[in-house]
């Protein structure tokens, strides 16, 4: 008898996340293991959407894949993403946030100690940064409120997951904008890459 192919596992992930994973699903092969579907980065800024949007994916991906992973922090969703996963059997990542995850739990903790006043900036975050922050906060329309909408934040991390120059100096330019104090920490992919390997290889 032919022996039946292994339904893949599917990866719902933040938009905000697509472009590294793709990456890390190519350099691994897990192209036939592990499929990836994504969230609108933008519902960061409106967090209610995303325990119902991952649900719906959820549901969707049931019949057709053997396990399903979530490539989501808590992501001021208040806990609601987490009884989303409890109630439909679905697994996520640690962490309450992208930034702990790329940067690792015990190195986020000492950041967080060091200066709780920190923005962080991811790869993706950096390149959208207009799209995202500026004009997600209407500063594009009001720059005199930037003081308000930063004024708790002392330094900004840029948390890079490749070496790129040009993005680094345009993180830079950022903080300069902002008025904030700047540092950049190569972190790779971090926990990500480890939970995207454990995902692909589940059964």
């Amino acid at each position: 008898m032919a022996e039946v192919a292994a339904k893949p596992n599917l990866l719902i992930a933040c938009g905000a996340l697509a472009q590294e994973i793709v990456a890390l699903q190519r350099l691994n092969h897990w192209e036939s293991r592990l499929e990836v579907t994504c969230l609108p980065a933008i519902w960061h800024n409106t967090p209610d959407k995303i325990p119902e949007g991952v649900r719906q994916k959820i549901k969707a991906g049931k019949q057709k894949y053997d396990r399903i992973f979530v490539a989501y922090g808590d992501c001021g969703t208040g806990g609601m993403l987490d009884e989303i996963l409890k109630e439909e059997g679905a697994e996520r990542i640690e962490g309450p946030h992208c930034y702990e995850f790329y940067s690792g739990k015990a190195v986020f903790e000492k950041m967080m100690d060091d200066e709780l006043g920190t923005f962080f900036l991811t790869d993706y975050l950096c390149r959208h940064f207009d799209r995202l922050i500026w004009k997600g906060f209407g500063l594009d329309r009001r720059p005199d409120m930037k003081d308000m909408v930063f004024e708790h934040y002392k330094k900004l991390v840029f948390l890079a997951q490749v070496e790129d120059p040009a993005l680094t100096e345009h993180a830079r330019e950022i903080a300069q904008r902002l008025g904030l104090e700047f540092e950049y920490r190569l972190t790779g992919y971090g926990e990500l890459a480890t939970f995207m390997a454990e995902a692909a290889n589940a059964h």
